[in-house]
């Protein structure tokens, strides 16, 4: 890791080298908008495809469609992390040698137990009931990529000792894991406003989350799915979730319910992140938690495991692993376009 990452803003550094990359690539210099005003690091809606590998593209748009998949509505946006996600992973679905790739991946940095990958998803819910987000989370009403907990990728897996999971949050240049829906004060349509969120900022030992959690008003079941290690109740400050945690309870809360449910032998909740993003890992500091990588793994005592990985290790293995000219495509357009 270079100083240039250790002392400058990483968000202003990628977005001038996105702008940079859009002046060679990108067929219109035309501003997009994003919240009704004009950004150059964010290109007109109608071209959103151009922000993807050309190997992906039509494949991609063919998956959307079919599984009826709501990409996010930044994809126009050159710093989307779900567009990075894309051009990292979804092509493990569409050729055999990619996923090879990624077995082996994931054997070192999951678990040595993982033998095959059988298939790879983005926004993944399952559509049986009883494991959906609906029934695991109430999240109801929702589809997958819009209004409930989709992790951007999953890996279905076979193990040595039967079926497994790993749910992946990608992120690119996102500050955290965003603050928790519920502590708003004010009514949305149906959704009470909280009464008093300073309730979810008192630390473990003296807080019962799951009994105050405000989520629980709305029906959702977060904290039904989740218990705090011995450890968790010593450090935590706060709610996990309460400023900068949502996103990583509600996919851990997921993850424990799917291993409840005793159907697979592995669980694993895990993130995906660019290791140059320093505010992401110690998004948590506050929480008291110096660094979610590390650390967040240690707050719940359950069967799922969290585990993290790096972009950068994911394309340096395809690198130093890959044989073929269309590895090597890749790897070509990942450094070129994010400096990985």
């Amino acid at each position: 890791m270079t100083a240039q990452y250790l002392n400058s803003d990483f968000h202003s550094l990628q977005r001038q080298s996105q702008i940079a990359w859009r002046k060679k690539n990108i067929s219109s210099s035309t501003f997009g908008y994003q919240n009704k005003k004009g950004y150059e690091h964010i290109i007109p809606r109608s071209l959103w495809e151009e922000t993807l590998w050309p190997h992906i593209r039509n494949p991609l748009k063919t998956y959307l469609n079919e599984k009826q998949i709501h990409s996010h509505t930044g994809t126009h946006n050159l710093l989307s992390s779900w567009v990075v996600c894309a051009n990292l992973y979804f092509v493990i679905k569409i050729e055999s040698a990619f996923r090879q790739l990624m077995l082996g991946f994931l054997q070192e940095k999951i678990s040595s137990e993982i033998t095959a990958i059988n298939e790879t998803e983005l926004e993944f819910a399952f559509e049986e009931a009883l494991l959906s987000p609906e029934h695991l989370l109430g999240e109801v009403d929702g589809t997958r990529g819009s209004g409930q907990t989709s992790p951007d990728v999953a890996f279905l897996i076979e193990t040595k000792g039967g079926k497994g999971i790993i749910l992946t949050e990608c992120k690119y240049t996102e500050h955290s894991f965003y603050p928790c829906s519920a502590r708003r004060t004010t009514d949305r349509g149906d959704k009470h406003a909280n009464p008093d969120p300073g309730r979810c900022m008192k630390d473990a030992l003296r807080q019962d989350y799951k009994s105050i959690c405000h989520q629980s008003v709305w029906q959702r079941k977060y904290w039904d799915n989740l218990m705090l290690s011995p450890y968790g109740k010593s450090i935590l400050k706060r709610c996990p979730a309460s400023t900068a945690g949502y996103q990583l309870l509600r996919q851990h809360s997921l993850a424990e319910g799917i291993g409840a449910s005793n159907k697979h032998e592995l669980v694993v909740t895990s993130v995906a992140f660019d290791e140059r993003n320093l505010n992401l890992k110690k998004c948590l500091y506050s929480t008291g938690i110096p660094n979610f990588a590390s650390e967040w793994g240690k707050l719940f005592a359950g069967k799922a495991l969290f585990k993290t990985w790096t972009h950068q290790q994911w394309v340096a293995y395809v690198r130093h692993s890959g044989k073929d000219a269309l590895q090597k495509e890749w790897s070509n357009y990942m450094n070129n376009r994010y400096g990985f």
